[in-house]
């Protein structure tokens, strides 16, 4: 895994990168990076890959001796969260990836996070370790039993400084309480609860138990038949504990409340965007299929991203967005080709910076899209190995869709669709952002950090 980072990200303006890790082109599908999240503090960093793996990144503390060392994240703790399953009732293969990680506030010493493959939640817990105790009655230094006739005398174990070491080990398992596959987790204010959510159901769950949890949404039809639209997307409001929302394939989010009933089938806000008739083609229902969703951290706002744009919706406003970002319009008219190469089913995600002034989501040729949501500006930067070097600044990036290309521009026929970043986050607090192009993962922070 290549890890990129350097001074130059935030609001849009200058950015600059420095890379750590092999340059090697060899890489495995199991190493493609799944899902990348802040903790709540932004000194840990989580990503998870399609091996079932999760790799702990963790930031460097400042040190006069390196005084560039401050924002560096470096590996904390690896370990492997999934493994491959047979269902053999339905005769079907569970893959190891890793869909989502969600942090738990930390409440102690220890941290805890939640991953989940397609079927199957985990709740993991990272804590440190860096004594050990010596010097036990019944058992000798190598771990041996001791022969009970022979202790003759009484001894206190004693606890010696060692070398640190990072556990993580399960806590919970939730399981069995998905027919389709998961695609969403999002840890509840209340921070004792938490929801899952596939295809057509969502379900609630407390942390503390693993053998139930409560069916809060289910539009699966008495009539497979007639079904029209899936869940893409799930997320619990940031302050209000009795508040979710929900995107479906059709476009649309539903906002439900649990107070008015348990089960949340009838929503309490429903948001859609009028489609124009002069602009609706064969591609207009696939593009307009909402693939990742998040409230801002004031929860005044939500974020949806669909194929083509991002949009603002304000909480008090159903009836349109109040910001649309076109993130590569230039791929209108390449739709039928990005249909042929399934490219057109690609789930882009999307983030907010700490103070909701800005956000960011990802695109083809390992670009990604920043916009300042005060000025309106926006910029297209590009993570790649080439301009990974210490402390060099990210030149902004700029596609030519048709017409004479000048100098500086990426004619959109020459855009690599293999190289994709689906999964981005932004650093709750500073102007530090993680970015995932295939395998390799790449932080950019703030010239002034």
């Amino acid at each position: 895994m290549l890890v990129c980072q350097g001074p130059g990200i935030g609001s849009v303006t200058h950015k600059s990168t420095w890379a750590l890790g092999a340059r090697t082109k060899k890489w495995l599908l199991a190493d493609v990076i799944s899902t990348v999240e802040f903790s709540h503090s932004g000194d840990l960093l989580a990503t998870g890959d399609k091996g079932g793996r999760v790799v702990i990144f963790q930031r460097e503390q400042e040190n006069k001796s390196r005084p560039h060392s401050r924002g560096e994240y470096n590996v904390y703790s690896t370990f492997q969260s999934h493994e491959p399953e047979f269902d053999y009732l339905k005769s079907l293969e569970i893959e190891e990836k890793i869909n989502k990680i969600r942090w738990l506030p930390q409440q102690g010493a220890a941290r805890f996070l939640l991953s989940t493959n397609d079927k199957t939640i985990k709740l993991w817990k990272i804590s440190e370790r860096d004594k050990r105790a010596e010097g036990y009655n019944l058992k000798d230094e190598d771990g041996r039993l001791r022969d009970p006739l022979r202790i003759t005398a009484l001894r206190v174990p004693i606890l010696k400084p060692m070398d640190l070491m990072v556990e993580a080990s399960p806590r919970r398992i939730f399981a069995n309480a998905h027919t389709y596959h998961i695609n969403s987790i999002s840890v509840n204010s209340d921070h004792e609860t938490y929801l899952s959510a596939d295809d057509l159901r969502i379900n609630l769950w407390h942390l503390e138990i693993t053998d139930r949890s409560f069916n809060i949404v289910d539009i699966k039809p008495a009539n497979m038949e007639e079904l029209t639209e899936v869940i893409t997307a799930a997320e619990f409001h940031p302050h209000q504990c009795n508040v979710l929302v929900y995107s479906s394939s059709k476009g649309t989010i539903r906002l439900c409340d649990m107070r008015s009933s348990a089960l949340c089938d009838r929503h309490s806000k429903f948001f859609e965007e009028p489609e124009d008739p002069s602009s609706r083609s064969f591609f207009s229902e696939i593009i307009s299929s909402v693939s990742d969703v998040k409230f801002s951290h004031s929860g005044r706002y939500m974020m949806t991203r669909d194929y083509l744009s991002v949009k603002v919706w304000d909480l008090n406003m159903e009836s349109r967005p109040v910001e649309t970002h076109q993130v590569h319009e230039y791929l209108r008219s390449k739709l039928c080709s990005l249909y042929e190469n399934d490219c057109i089913f690609d789930k882009f995600e999307c983030c907010w910076n700490g103070s909701d002034s800005a956000i960011m989501t990802g695109s083809y040729n390992n670009f990604f899209r920043m916009f300042d949501r005060t000025t309106w500006r926006d910029v297209t930067l590009e993570a790649s190995r080439e301009n990974s070097k210490p402390r060099a600044s990210l030149k902004p990036r700029r596609v030519c869709a048709g017409g004479k290309r000048k100098k500086d521009e990426v004619s959109v026929d020459s855009l690599d669709f293999s190289k994709k970043i689906l999964h981005t986050a932004w650093h709750p607090v500073e102007n530090i952002i993680a970015v995932a192009a295939t395998n390799n993962l790449y932080i950019f922070q703030d010239k002034a950090n």
